[in-house]
């Protein structure tokens, strides 16, 4: 059997860099060196790996060599910059940005659905999509090999910490601010208790905030225009018909979305039961009468996408309804960088992990 391959995390000391250490301290040991890299200014931490403790080290070519699959936790532009030169170093890069998701030559993943695609590297790039797509699309993925999907309908329902670290703090900040008060029920006083809004465009606490993402084209947000896309590519459904509306609610983490799907043929409610039961990656949580379902608050922290409230569609039968969650640092982007890594290192082997 060939040696392991090397592998670097680059944003290691961030929000979803600090959940792949976790994630792959976690999972089968299919490495050999982890390399971490990060800025400048975190250079000389030291953080634990797989029982280890590893020193960061900065940003910089040199920091790619003897390297084998690099995968970039990272802001849009410093992927944009660096991916390439860590391909030029011979890597193949798994990025978790949104710098190459729709670049025709660059292939967007997730294992579950399109595990093939990640042979089809020709920049030597593969790309990981945004976390809204991803806290659905694995159900998705099942229900159209199942029925062929037509159209999406989608409300998401994001969670702060998808807007980052700052997010994160900004809404527990809050929290703080409005608890133990009587604020809420008047327009306008939650807006005078909390003043800094951090990276949303209004107060989130006590609130939720129809939008997530910066302004594109006819008042879209780019988060709702991402759903539509990466859907798009992910399924291999070029003319798929897909509408979102993007927002954020106080939650911390794990990203919720109630779907109405159309399919190409009549459904059934326990044939779409069945399918997302016994669909890789998926847990499915379905007992309404005995108020089981999933919510944020018991998905956080783990690794499926769970579904429930499946519903055949009153009006239409080709249509389900169904509601999502999936933790957007685990699945929604850690994880599934992951998985796409272990595909590329399964390469190295002469025998299949």
């Amino acid at each position: 059997m060939s040696k392991k391959p090397s592998l670097a995390v680059v944003g290691a000391t961030g929000a979803v860099g600090t959940v792949m250490l976790d994630i792959l301290s976690k999972r089968k040991d299919v490495y050999g060196e982890i390399r971490l890299i990060a800025s400048a200014r975190s250079a000389g931490k030291k953080l634990t790996c797989r029982g280890q403790e590893l020193t960061v080290v900065a940003l910089t070519p040199e920091a790619f060599e003897g390297i084998d699959i690099a995968m970039f936790d990272v802001p849009d532009e410093v992927s944009k910059e660096w991916a390439p030169i860590a391909v030029s170093k011979g890597c193949v890069v798994v990025d978790n940005s949104g710098a190459f998701r729709m670049d025709k030559d660059v292939p967007l993943v997730v294992p579950e659905v399109n595990p093939d695609q990640v042979k089809n590297r020709s920049k030597g790039i593969i790309s990981n999509p945004n976390c809204t797509t991803l806290s659905m699309i694995v159900a998705m993925g099942a229900l159209h090999k199942q029925y062929g999907l037509k159209e999406l309908v989608v409300a998401s329902y994001q969670a702060a910490s998808g807007a980052g670290q700052s997010g994160i703090d900004t809404l527990r900040d809050q929290i703080s601010k409005v608890a133990n008060t009587s604020v809420g029920d008047t327009a306008g006083d939650v807006r005078k208790v909390i003043s800094d809004h951090g990276p949303f465009p209004a107060p989130l606490a006590l609130n939720v905030i129809p939008w997530a993402g910066s302004l594109k084209e006819d008042g879209y947000s780019s988060e709702e225009l991402k759903v539509r896309n990466e859907s798009r590519k992910i399924l291999g459904i070029a003319n798929l018909k897909v509408s979102a509306t993007c927002v954020r609610v106080p939650v911390l983490t794990t990203h919720s979305l109630a779907v109405h799907a159309i399919f190409e043929k009549e459904v059934s409610r326990q044939v779409a039961q069945d399918v997302l039961k016994n669909a890789a990656g998926v847990e499915l949580v379905d007992d309404p009468e005995n108020h089981k379902f999933p919510t944020p608050a018991d998905v956080v922290g783990t690794d499926p996408t769970w579904v429930g409230r499946v519903r055949k569609s009153l009006d239409d039968p080709n249509a389900l309804e169904l509601f999502v969650c999936g933790d957007n640092l685990r699945k929604g982007a850690a994880l599934n960088t992951a998985q796409i890594a272990e595909l590329v290192a399964a390469e190295f082997f002469t025998t299949v992990f």
